[in-house]
């Protein structure tokens, strides 16, 4: 790719790629990450001017076809027109003799793309594979071989805790997140989009820092109009992108499918039995390898709960997009062309909006914990539920910190500065008081209000000794 696109954050992952060139061995790398999150676009901005050859494997193709393309590409890169590959060993010989006939000390880069789609069944591609590493180019100092796959349980299972000849042979591993809130301002600054920070959460809640999604974005539109033209226009990105989203990256998409729809129904999560009562599947290794599948891949999270086992871990539904498609997208048959508008003035958008905002919030704990002044501060963070027979008392989020001290957060998602009223701080006053009970703690509690616009200045915020993040501190890198 020209050295003249510049790429968005990614200076940690970039700094070890880098580092790569640098090394007195050859190496190789696995770069793993989620569909469309920019993999790809970040091994050719790193290695532009190393790359001597790039294959990317195409999903849903036979051995033959695969074998058919890298014989075309790599005879882009030949002097000679080399025979056309019968298997993968055949193939990597080919490969060694175009390394070989590049002259020259400095690194040279062979970067494989999407290499679970290349690995199809009696392929050979994984032993291949092994063989060209094992035997020849981890013989030499001057090479780097970067693989990358979507499918994240498939990159660790296979190539980074491989069993066989591939077994720690994996010199450096980068699993590439999307954007925080910061990095997508970032970027969407560099495609000459500016919005204020309450619209770019707008849009995040909806879209989640995925660049390629970000990507869709069009300067001079506000965040609704945004939204509108690619989550509910029929031609748009994300109208139609959940059912790709899911077919190209697992094997049996359907369970997975059923499992996120399952999770999409319950803000707060399940735990795995609730998971198998909501979906009918059966209980059994497979359902905990495809909820395994899920967490790698970035869809899902989990939590155990407060003074809880391995047993009642609760599973959430991370993915921000496949949450908004499933809520909104999907049943929305007859779009209008003020759809998200309308959208927005409804209960259901609320509720929503309240938990996408607190699912933010996790993702940016350093963040918060940065405005907090705790940010070397060793801490564990999670929700908290009680239930009497009586009543309830729920903590958006709580952070126990190292330092003797709970910062117990409510978050609040709303377009003007948040007043706590009489009524509601006798609400906050009651759910410190049943945390504090429940669990025992001696340590010192701090209510910790994370809003949009900050908390209206009265004497029940000052009574309560409130600390204020608000959402500009999420922003920050």
């Amino acid at each position: 790719m020209p050295a003249s696109q510049k790429i968005t954050g990614r200076k940690e992952e970039i700094a070890v790629l880098k580092s790569a060139l640098t090394s007195a061995q050859s190496e190789l790398i696995a770069v793993y990450g989620r569909r469309r999150v920019g993999k790809t676009f970040l091994i050719r901005n790193a290695y532009h001017k190393q790359l001597v050859f790039e294959f990317s494997g195409t999903l849903n193709t036979s051995m033959a076809q695969q074998l058919g393309n890298f014989h075309t590409a790599i005879t882009e890169k030949s002097r000679k027109t080399p025979e056309r590959p019968g298997n993968w060993f055949d193939a990597f010989e080919q490969l060694k003799a175009l390394l070989t006939s590049k002259k020259g000390k400095e690194k040279k880069v062979v970067f494989f793309d999407e290499l679970p789609w290349l690995d199809t069944m009696h392929s050979g591609f994984l032993q291949a594979l092994d063989y060209f590493w094992n035997t020849w180019a981890s013989r030499q100092n001057n090479i780097i071989v970067v693989v990358c796959g979507s499918a994240a349980a498939w990159m660790i299972n296979k190539i980074i805790f491989n069993k066989g000849g591939l077994h720690n042979r994996v010199t450096r591993q980068i699993r590439l997140l999307p954007f925080n809130l910061h990095e997508t301002e970032q970027y969407l600054l560099s495609k000459k989009i500016k919005l204020n920070h309450y619209q770019l959460t707008q849009v995040y809640m909806c879209f989640g820092g995925v660049p390629h999604y970000l990507n869709e974005m069009r300067p001079g539109l506000s965040a609704a109009q945004n939204i509108e033209n690619t989550c509910f226009k029929p031609g748009g990105l994300l109208y139609s992108e959940f059912e790709k989203l899911y077919t190209s990256l697992f094997d049996h998409s359907s369970v997975h499918k059923r499992i996120i729809q399952a999770l999409a129904s319950r803000y707060s999560g399940f735990n795995r039995n609730e998971i198998i009562r909501k979906t009918g599947l059966k209980s059994g290794g497979y359902i905990t390898d495809v909820l395994e599948e899920l967490i790698q891949s970035g869809f899902v999270d989990y939590v155990i709960p407060p003074q809880k086992t391995v047993k009642d871990t609760v599973y959430r539904l991370s993915d921000e997009y496949s949450l908004f498609y499933l809520k909104f997208i999907k049943n929305n048959k007859f779009p209008t062309k003020s759809t998200w508008t309308h959208i927005t003035s409804s209960h259901a958008y609320k509720v929503w909006s309240g938990f996408a905002f607190e699912t933010l919030c996790l993702k940016h704990i350093q963040q918060i914990k940065a405005a907090l002044g705790i940010s070397e501060v060793s801490t564990y963070q999670s929700q908290w539920f009680f239930k009497s027979s009586l009543k309830g008392a729920q903590i958006d989020l709580f952070i126990d910190r190292a330092d003797h001290s709970v910062n117990v957060c409510e978050l609040k998602f709303c377009n003007d500065e948040f007043e706590i009223t009489k009524s509601y701080a006798s609400i906050l006053e009651n759910k410190l008081l049943a945390f504090a009970k429940e669990t025992k703690t001696r340590k010192a509690l701090f209510l910790t209000f994370i809003s949009t616009y900050g908390i209206k200045p009265n004497n029940h915020a000052i009574n309560l000794g409130v600390k204020n993040i608000v959402l500009s501190d999420l922003f920050k890198f």
